[in-house]
């Protein structure tokens, strides 16, 4: 027996024993080993970028942030009796307010409509620029990133909080946790409490609630909405964006092979490996395999692996590697915002161009020219009247004394403008009626017409009366029109009811 043979001998020998050890005595085959439905958690630590996409990203941040800190404090004139705060979602009134538009209840239909708006903006957005709108804008993001910049600040760069984390607990480490943490909560408490105000008049109830002068839905509403940016922003951070939103799992149906996405040029960047700064990449790839790319990324993405799931569209890991390109002084672009289509035709030594106008971004175009354009005519036509008439249900109808039938009915007349107005209503359609309203009179010469005064921003109720003779009835119930008319404006709206008499 050779010494190869041998080896061979021994080899199986150790297989068989090993496989009598996993399938038991009888030799079986080997137990499958079992695979875990979840994938372990590794935490993130982004490191410190420089870039442009870094300085857009900043600025957009400061924008965004300022829009939302700002908003509650900018005033807009709407008369007297009116709240002047531009931008005010008025629970107590129940009323929601957008500079010039003031929404009612009962128009909360507009709130779809703008949902719809700003879906199609998003499809629009993804379909010419990939996730962006996930790597720039997205309050996940915008928190995030200031929650990052603090831990940095604390607790220092990527590698010394990895050290920091591995390490035993002692006073250091302890003191900077507990100030990291109490930073962040100081930021939430901002958050919710920046948000509060758009629910009251700012300067008030931030005054209120320092004084301690309000009631507790102030106080719960920045406790809920600063705890969940805590958690979120500090603790789950890039989990949102891989496992709660789901924008990150239907993205790519709003995309095509022109959408600008982040890109890695694998035709050029491999064969990657190790390199000196005097080395020659005529032989081999453009990448150095420094991973910075994937250091920087604040869901931890590998983007050389091609386009995934958790790429948010930042271009942070571009900044990364065109930093390390220009130390090698090699082209940069290794890593940018390019099409799928874009990236094959670099391959082949072809011309690229980007594509804004295309079917998918042209089909986008159009709905949301349609849907803003519905939304602004909604707007600017909406009534500014609103009746609900409500029939008397017990009793039906009451026959008086001279024969005729009297039936009785609700009018509730909403005024949605802030003066008082008058507002004339008529029944049409029943001869040789009369109306009686309860506390009015009706009008000289007009048995069936009546002048109601509404004061503004409210509801009027009245009761109203009307009694016509059996012969000018068809049956039992007769169909006619309230007619109410807006009489400071002409606007008018109509409502049918029916009148109710015995069976003839």
């Amino acid at each position: 027996m050779t010494a190869t043979d041998g080896v061979a001998v021994a080899a199986a020998s150790d297989a068989d024993a090993s496989a009598k050890g996993r399938g038991g005595a009888g030799g079986g085959r080997p137990k499958p080993e079992k695979a875990s439905l979840y994938d372990s958690y590794e935490k993130v630590y982004p490191r410190k970028s420089e870039g442009r996409f870094r300085r857009i990203k900043t600025a957009m941040n400061w924008v965004l942030l300022s829009i939302f800190f700002i908003g509650p404090w900018l005033r807009w004139d709407r008369g007297a009796g009116a709240p002047d705060q531009a931008i005010l979602i008025d629970m107590p009134g129940r009323k929601a307010y957008f500079f010039a538009i003031e929404i009612w209840p009962q128009e909360v239909y507009y709130l779809t409509g703008i949902l719809v708006l700003a879906a199609i903006s998003l499809f629009f957005v993804t379909a010419l620029l990939g996730r962006v709108w996930c790597g720039f804008a997205c309050f996940q993001t915008v928190f995030t990133d200031i929650f990052v910049a603090i831990e940095r600040a604390i607790e220092g760069d990527r590698s010394a909080r990895q050290r920091l984390d591995r390490g035993r607990l002692t006073a250091t480490k302890l003191r900077r946790k507990v100030a990291k943490n109490a930073a962040w909560l100081g930021v939430a408490a901002l958050v919710g409490l920046g948000f509060t105000l758009y629910f009251g008049n700012a300067p008030t109830l931030l005054v209120d609630i320092l004084t301690l002068q309000t009631g507790l839905a102030p106080y719960g509403t920045i406790a809920v909405v600063g705890g969940f940016c805590f958690l979120l922003a500090g603790y789950a951070r890039e989990q949102v964006c891989i496992y709660m939103c789901p924008y990150a799992r239907f993205q790519s149906a709003m995309m095509d092979d022109e959408s600008l996405i982040v890109t890695y040029e694998r035709w050029r960047g491999e064969p990657r490996g190790k390199a000196r700064k005097t080395e020659d990449f005529s032989q081999r790839g453009h990448c150095v395999d420094c991973t910075l790319c994937v250091q920087v990324c604040p869901t931890g993405v590998d983007i050389r692996k091609g386009t995934q799931l958790a790429c948010i569209g930042c271009g942070l890991c571009a900044d990364a590697c065109d930093s390390i390109m220009e130390r090698f002084n090699l082209p940069t672009g290794l890593v940018r915002f390019d099409s799928v289509k874009n990236q094959a035709q670099r391959a082949k030594g072809q011309s690229v161009v980007v594509r804004w106008l295309r079917p998918r971004t042209l089909i986008y175009t159009a709905a949301l020219t349609v849907a803003v354009a519905v939304m602004a005519t909604a707007l600017m036509t909406r009534s500014r009247l609103e009746v609900n008439i409500q029939a008397e249900r017990s009793p039906l109808y009451v026959q008086l004394s001279d024969g005729s039938i009297r039936n009785g009915y609700t009018v509730k007349i909403l005024n949605m403008e802030r003066i008082d107005t008058p507002f004339v209503v008529t029944a049409e359609g029943l001869p040789d009626a009369q109306m009686n309203i309860i506390g009015y009179d009706t009008d000289p010469g007009q048995p069936t017409t009546a002048t109601l005064p509404v004061t503004g921003d409210s509801v009027g109720s009245f009761r109203v009366y009307l009694s016509a003779p059996p012969d000018a009835l068809e049956g039992e119930a007769t169909p006619f029109t309230f007619r109410i008319e807006n009489r400071a404006t002409g606007e008018v709206t109509t409502q049918s009811a029916n009148f109710n008499a015995p069976a003839s």
